[in-house]
């Protein structure tokens, strides 16, 4: 049994992170679609970026696992596709920013979420079918292994979810009527 930062055994630290397991090649590496950095307006940091290698710029400053994000200075506007495997810190550090925008799967049942997704986002969307990440050349990967959701902290974040292109379901998580 290996026993993981949060003092837990790994099955159950996937558990909390809502991870579960990665796609085809076995990495933790996966760039966002274009597209939907695209349709969500400018973000200022990505504290989760593949660093000089990455193929397309998605917020004008990036911070690559050789920077460690998480151990940095957060400012203005946030982008995030964490590493899945260590989702939950990264979204606890978002949910206290409070202003910005993450991707993951939407497995809404483990604790990360209602820990640091359900009461603390602003708002959701369910996008629409499953998305093609893409390799840390570009080239696009296979289809995720699980549906995507984006998940907004701030009014301005979750105002650029309902005003975007993208097709999905939009949830108001502070105002749900």
């Amino acid at each position: 049994m290996s026993i993981d930062l949060f003092g837990q055994e790994s099955a159950q630290r996937r558990a909390f992170e809502g991870a579960g397991p990665r796609l085809d090649s076995g990495s933790d590496e996966w760039l966002t679609p274009p597209n939907i950095i695209d349709s969500l307006g400018a973000f200022d940091l990505d504290p989760c970026s593949p660093g000089e290698r990455r193929p397309w710029d998605t917020a004008a400053q990036h911070y690559g696992i050789e920077d460690d994000g998480l151990r940095q200075d957060w400012s203005g506007r946030v982008w995030m596709n964490p590493p899945y495997a260590s989702a939950g810190a990264w979204m606890r550090r978002l949910a206290g920013h409070g202003h910005g925008t993450a991707l993951l799967f939407a497995r809404t049942e483990t604790r990360m979420w209602f820990e640091c997704i359900w009461p603390e986002a602003t708002g959701l969307l369910f996008l629409k079918g499953r998305i093609k990440f893409r390799y840390v050349s570009g080239k696009e990967a296979g289809t995720a292994a699980a549906p995507s959701v984006l998940i907004a902290y701030g009014v301005l974040d979750a105002a650029a979810l309902r005003k975007s292109s993208l097709v999905g379901h939009y949830v108001d998580l502070r105002n749900p009527t």
